[in-house]
């Protein structure tokens, strides 16, 4: 929507309008909003539209999809009428004898949510519920007699149309909760409907590969998956034929059993991506598809969509076959397993320890040809272990090894390779980091004493900086800058290439399962092979509508899990106000906050009336925690030598 709507300030013709810009259209028309001229619509002067914030104080703060607006447009209170945080809103704009432009709000064009979680506060003799997002108190459409029998801060979902309450969700004082109120906040489900979970059944729990004699059947190769101790779906299996030098990547075929505007499709189409917890996972297609017939499961027949890529002996790709094939994978290795089967060079069964040799030999030579136009990033990410009463026993940070290094670079080539297929459908860009990012990057990298001239080259400039830090012992906490300063990866229909990777031309492949995206690259590569142009191009309605969808929906389900972990970190340092931990500054731009970096890491702290340097080691003394935000706030004690 964002993108039409700064179009709208040069023009846009009616011919190219889609079935959903024609309804927004209907919308400005009524507010006097746009003119018609030659059959291109303009949006009027005097009109703005944009993304609303609200503060703490309850102004609203409008950023304007137009450059020429440098700062915010405010919104007094009485302005935003029943407009919520994050919303895209028409205003208009109102005449102020201060320099700061002002507005008033006239539509809601996209609600941010359809929902909202407030918690139950008495305020005076009155009985509110406060937004856990904003923090803002606001009126229930409730009888006070029914809210006072409720305890104080019981958990309400509410309906932001209608300001109507849908759930009780339970209590904000409650470790069990947080699940609840992450999902609550974004309006993700963890359970399927009735209709979603029959049609799940309804495939049944096993393949037989005699029914599909049109598939290639390879369930007599080596396959094997290699996924996290504690995964349950398995969308990706490997296989090496060392002898003519070809890899198998096969993804499980979810869109055999997940055609599109089934129950299914609706709802994974709706959710866009799995969500990962530490504890558990809320998947994006029911469970007896996720973890059971789609699932690539040791020991059992299952369809698969399988590129086969034959490579000379310099580790260039020479062929690209796509297959429609059943496997049979013959072995389910963790992580763990298959570095240290990689270390010590020994494994009970000779074929697969070969295999997997050949494989890490084959992941280091494609990554080394990758990287000469690619980065090479040190990545560790946070996990949390919850014990039984759900609160945080213990933390660590998961780094990659030669095992995640070695499906990474199977699951890249096999990514690249679908790519090519098409020249229009979806496509994972990433562009270079703009100029003032750079900036920034340079400014940090100077107060850790890395100064490095700048290439025109980014990939030789971000090299020589991680040689740098690799030699002060300060790679990853350099890389995470880093990564920073860089471009958020998006889906798009047309291919501009992956900056990050080096590629020319990217998408995603091989995780049906867990991405929408995917499973919609899948139907259009299944339509390519068949030779149906009329499915492909159906397909593609309205696809770029769809891709910006989905770059909101993976950008809500990475904060999900985010939240829950700011969740369980509030509630572990409400019980530590007072005590002293050691951090280090994260952050010191718009705000400053400290990374825990004790026995426990990770945890952001918020820190007032103290700046410093990136990294800087500090003792920080916890000093509020505000449970409904998920906010820690602290104070630095003193800075703390390296």
């Amino acid at each position: 929507m964002r993108k039409f709507l700064e179009n709208l300030l040069q023009g846009v013709h009616q011919s190219t309008l889609k079935s959903s810009q024609k309804e927004i259209l209907r919308n400005l028309e009524m507010m006097k909003a746009v003119s018609l001229y030659k059959k291109i619509y303009y949006l009027n002067d005097g009109f703005i539209c944009g993304k609303l914030d609200i503060n703490l104080k309850g102004v609203g703060f409008i950023e304007v999809f137009d450059p020429k607006f440098i700062r915010d447009v405010i919104v007094e209170n009485r302005d935003i009428k029943a407009a919520k945080q994050g919303d895209i809103v028409l205003a208009k704009l109102i005449k102020s004898k201060k320099t700061r432009l002002k507005a008033k709000i006239l539509m809601n064009l996209k609600p941010a949510f359809a929902t909202s979680v407030v918690y139950t506060k008495k305020i005076g003799k009155t009985i509110m519920g406060v937004n856990l997002k904003s923090g803002l108190a606001i009126n229930l459409k409730a009888t006070q007699k029914s809210l006072k029998s409720l305890l104080d801060g019981t958990l309400l979902k509410i309906d932001n149309k209608t300001d109507e309450i849908i759930e009780v969700l339970g209590n904000i004082n409650d470790d069990f909760m947080d699940e609840k109120i992450s999902l609550a906040l974004y309006n993700k489900n963890d359970e399927f409907s009735e209709i979603c979970e029959q049609e799940a059944l309804s495939f049944g729990n096993f393949v037989d590969k005699n029914m599909y004699e049109n598939r290639v059947d390879l369930t007599n190769f080596n396959f094997c998956t290699i996924d996290p101790v504690d995964a349950k779906d398995f969308d990706d299996a490997i296989y090496f034929d060392e002898k003519s030098n070809t890899l198998y990547v096969a993804i499980a075929d979810v869109s055999e059993y997940v055609q599109p505007y089934c129950a299914i499709d609706k709802e994974a189409k709706f959710r866009g991506f799995s969500i990962y917890f530490p504890h558990k996972s809320v998947p994006m297609l029911p469970r007896n598809l996720s973890e059971n017939i789609c699932s690539l499961k040791p020991n059992l027949d299952r369809l698969a969509f399988c590129f086969k890529i034959t490579l000379d002996k310099n580790y260039n790709v020479i062929k690209e076959e796509l297959l429609s094939a059943v496997i049979n994978s013959k072995k389910r290795f963790n992580y763990d397993e298959v570095d240290e089967i990689l270390k010590i060079k020994k494994y009970n069964d000779k074929n697969m320890l070969k295999m997997l040799l050949n494989l890490d030999k084959l992941a280091q030579n494609l990554k080394s040809l990758r990287l000469k136009n690619g980065f090479d990033f040190q990545n560790s990410e946070l996990k949390l272990t919850l014990d039984d009463k759900n609160k945080i026993s213990s933390t660590r940070f998961e780094t990659q090894s030669p095992s995640h290094s070695l499906i990474e670079e199977c699951m890249l080539l096999a990514n690249k390779a679908a790519a090519k297929c098409i020249d229009r459908g979806i496509f994972r860009n990433h562009d270079t980091a703009d100029d003032k990012k750079m900036q920034n990057l340079k400014d940090d990298l100077l107060a850790l004493n890395i100064d490095v001239k700048f290439d025109k080259n980014l990939v030789n400039y971000v090299s020589n900086i991680q040689n740098l830090a690799d030699k002060m012992g300060i790679r990853q906490e350099v890389d995470k800058l880093i990564i920073k300063a860089q471009k958020r990866a998006v889906y798009e229909e047309k291919s501009r290439g992956h900056f990050g990777l080096g590629f020319d031309t990217y998408t995603h492949f091989t995780s049906p399962i867990r991405r929408y995206s995917d499973l919609l690259l899948h139907r259009l590569l299944k339509a390519k092979l068949n030779s149906d142009e009329k499915l492909f191009n159906y397909l593609l309605l309205n696809i770029q509508d769809l891709c910006d969808e989905l770059n909101i929906l993976e950008r809500e389900a990475d904060k999900v899990s985010y939240d829950f972990m700011d969740r369980k970190f509030a509630r572990w340092a409400k019980d530590k106000i007072g005590q002293n931990f050691r951090c280090y500054i994260n952050e010191n731009e718009n705000i400053v906050t400290a990374k825990l970096n004790d026995k426990f890491k990770g945890a952001r702290i918020f820190i007032l009336n103290y700046t410093n340097d990136i990294l800087t080691p500090v003792l920080v003394q916890i000093y509020d925690v505000d449970i409904a935000s998920a906010k820690i706030f602290g104070k630095v004690v003193k800075k703390l030598d390296v």
